[in-house]
C-alpha cells in the first residue's frame, strides 16, 4: 500500500537552501578572517561584530589582535573592547576581570574611572541571594566605596550609594536569617551574637527594627531556658534590651509582643526586689 507523502512547496525548498547557504556563507567568511593575517581588517570587522551585539565572535578576533597590537596605543581600546564583550554576553565574572585587569595595565587611561566602575557593577550582578556566600556582594561595597573615594565628584555617585546600601541590606538579611535559624532551632546564644553583629557592622540597616526585635526576643527566651543560676542575669539583660528596643521604636509593630516580654521579666525579677 503506497504511502500517502506531503508536498513540500517549491519556494519554501529554495529559501531553506538559501537560509542555509547563507549561514554557510557567513560562518565561511568568519573563519577566512580568523586566519586572515589582515590586522586592519580583523579590527575593523571586530568593531563591527561588537556594534552587532554578536559578542563571541568580536572578543575572539580582538583577543587575537591583543598581542599583536601589545605596546600600541591601540592596545588600550582592544582590552577595553573585550571588557564590555564580556560583559554584553552576560559573563559578569570574566568582565569584572578583565575591567580590573584593564586598570592594571592603563591606569592613566581616559577610561580608568568607567572601567572601575564596572568592576565593581560587575560584582554586584554576580552578588547572589542572601543565603548564599556573600564575597560578591563584600567585593562590590569595597569596589564601589573606592570608586566614591577616588572619583567623589563623579554623577554616579548617588547611584554607588544606593547599591551599597542595598548591598548592606543583603549582608544584614543573611544576618537575620541566620540568627532567625539559630532561634528556630532554640540556638539562642548563636542567635544573639549574630544579631548583635549585624546591628554593629549595619547600624543604618532598614532591618534594624526586626533585628533588634529578635535580640530582645532570643534574650528573653534563652533567660526563660536557662538554668536557676543564670536566668537572673540573663533576665536581667533582656530587661536592658527590651529597654533600647522601645526607647528607639516607641510605635513598633511588633509593641504588643515586647509589652508581654517585659511583664514575664519584671515578674521574675520582682522576687529580688525584697526590703533589708
Amino acid at each position: 500500500m503506497q504511502k500517502n507523502r506531503v508536498a513540500i512547496p517549491m519556494r519554501k525548498i529554495v529559501y531553506v537552501f538559501l537560509l542555509f547557504a547563507f549561514i554557510l556563507g557567513g560562518c565561511s567568511d568568519y573563519q577566512k578572517l580568523l586566519k586572515s593575517n589582515d590586522n586592519p581588517l580583523k579590527y575593523k570587522k571586530a568593531v563591527e561584530y561588537y556594534n552587532a551585539e554578536e559578542y563571541v565572535k568580536a572578543a575572539t578576533l580582538f583577543e587575537e589582535l591583543l598581542p599583536i597590537y601589545r605596546g600600541t596605543s591601540k592596545a588600550e581600546t582592544i582590552s577595553y573592547y573585550i571588557s564590555y564583550c564580556s560583559y554584553g554576553s552576560g559573563d559578569y565574572i570574566s568582565a569584572g576581570y578583565f575591567f580590573r585587569n584593564f586598570l592594571k595595565t592603563f591606569p592613566d587611561s581616559p577610561y580608568s574611572e568607567e572601567s572601575l566602575y564596572m568592576s565593581a557593577y560587575c560584582y554586584y550582578l554576580e552578588s547572589p541571594k542572601p543565603r548564599l556566600d556573600q564575597t560578591s556582594t563584600k567585593d562590590a561595597i569595597d569596589a564601589f566605596q573606592l570608586y566614591i573615594n577616588r572619583y567623589p565628584n563623579s554623577t554616579r555617585i548617588p547611584k554607588c550609594n544606593d547599591y551599597i546600601d542595598e548591598m548592606q541590606d543583603k549582608l544584614v538579611l543573611k544576618s537575620f536569617l541566620s540568627a532567625r535559624n539559630y532561634y528556630d532551632r532554640e540556638h539562642f546564644p548563636a542567635a544573639i551574637v549574630s544579631l548583635q553583629n549585624g546591628l554593629k557592622d549595619y547600624p543604618g540597616s532598614s532591618y534594624r527594627e526586626d533585628l533588634m526585635f529578635m535580640l530582645l526576643e532570643s534574650r528573653y527566651e534563652l533567660a526563660l531556658l536557662s538554668v536557676e543560676d543564670k536566668k537572673r542575669e540573663r533576665y536581667n539583660l533582656a530587661k536592658e534590651e527590651y529597654f533600647s528596643f522601645v526607647d528607639e521604636f516607641p510605635e513598633s509593630k511588633y509593641r504588643k509582643r515586647a509589652e508581654k516580654m517585659i511583664e514575664g521579666i519584671e515578674a521574675y525579677l520582682s522576687k529580688f526586689n525584697t526590703n533589708i
